[in-house]
């Protein structure tokens, strides 16, 4: 039996879109109606069949459906919420896909009383964005984070689980501030570090524009390719997580004046001490199936 038989998914970037092509393969008989603010995107959407129906607006989008899954930025979700809101039944599952849960959860609580808001996190992605981007396998082997409320109803907790789990996700449960905690670690503070970095090599002009991006080697390759992400979604992560990141950034500028010291003052033993350690996570994180030994970190297919 489907966990859930009529889907709708508001946001047609990357994640929508893979979570479109996803439920289409895995669960083919579900009844999945999509929607898009750009009218543009909504175009693309039909002409590459991926839906039963794409909808004009959210709300008519969201009409009959048992599952709405939110693939917007964090800082539309207030609204996206507002115009969804007379048309959902009550016993409709809500969630999202975004990389910040306590002030999701927060917004769509506040803005949905009487449905079962349950936010999650699916920790997938690519840097490309759009419909065209997203690939039914982007959730497989990967885990979905779900971040129930204090008081949310277990049978529908474990529905969207299974639906995940579908999709070929691993699933976890976690609170959200803990959530917040964590991504800020794994995803956040890398996302600004790699900004940072590629913003210094961009107002460097004179060595952007010759060495820098001639001789790209493989570590400044790679932080352009995190900082190519969706800027409209990252800058709404910082905006709703500032907390944590702010907290970790904090930490991160200690250890690096650290750093700063041993470079200046010819401690070999702290800089080898500390590479050593960071190879050994690296050798957890292939070992945990998050990523291979292959070339380019396991990127080669674009994933």
């Amino acid at each position: 039996m489907l966990p859930f038989a009529r889907v709708a998914i508001i946001g047609m970037g990357l994640i929508g879109s893979s979570l479109a092509r996803a439920v289409r393969e895995a669960m083919p008989t579900v009844k999945l109606t999509v929607s898009d603010a750009s009218p543009a995107v909504r175009e693309r959407v039909a002409e590459l069949g991926i839906a039963d129906d794409v909808a004009d607006g959210a709300g008519a989008a969201v009409v009959d459906a048992d599952l709405v899954i939110l693939a917007v930025p964090v800082g539309a979700m207030a609204d996206v919420a507002a115009e969804i809101a007379p048309e959902l039944a009550p016993d409709t599952v809500v969630s999202d896909v975004g990389s910040v849960k306590e002030s999701v959860a927060r917004v769509l609580g506040a803005a949905l009383p009487g449905v079962h808001v349950i936010p999650a996190h699916p920790v997938a992605g690519t840097e490309k964005s759009g419909p065209d981007a997203g690939f039914a396998h982007l959730f497989k082997g990967r885990w979905c984070i779900i971040t129930p409320p204090p008081r949310a109803d277990a049978t529908m907790v474990e529905r969207l689980s299974e639906f995940w789990r579908r999709l070929g996700s691993k699933v976890d449960l976690m609170d959200a501030p803990h959530h917040d905690r964590v991504l800020a670690v794994t995803s956040h503070l890398p996302h600004l570090i790699a900004y940072s970095i590629v913003g210094t090599a961009s107002d460097l002009e004179e060595v952007t524009k010759s060495e820098v991006i001639k001789y790209s080697a493989g570590g400044f390759r790679d932080f352009t390719r995190i900082a190519a992400s969706d800027p409209v979604m990252w800058r709404d992560v910082f905006l709703n997580n500032r907390e944590a990141v702010l907290e970790l950034l904090g930490r991160f500028t200690e250890d690096l004046v650290a750093l700063q010291r041993a470079i200046r003052w010819g401690d070999g033993d702290t800089l080898e001490s500390l590479f050593t350690r960071t190879r050994a996570i690296r050798r957890s994180i292939i070992d945990e199936g998050q990523d291979t030994e292959k070339a380019d970190f396991g990127r080669g297919n674009g994933n």
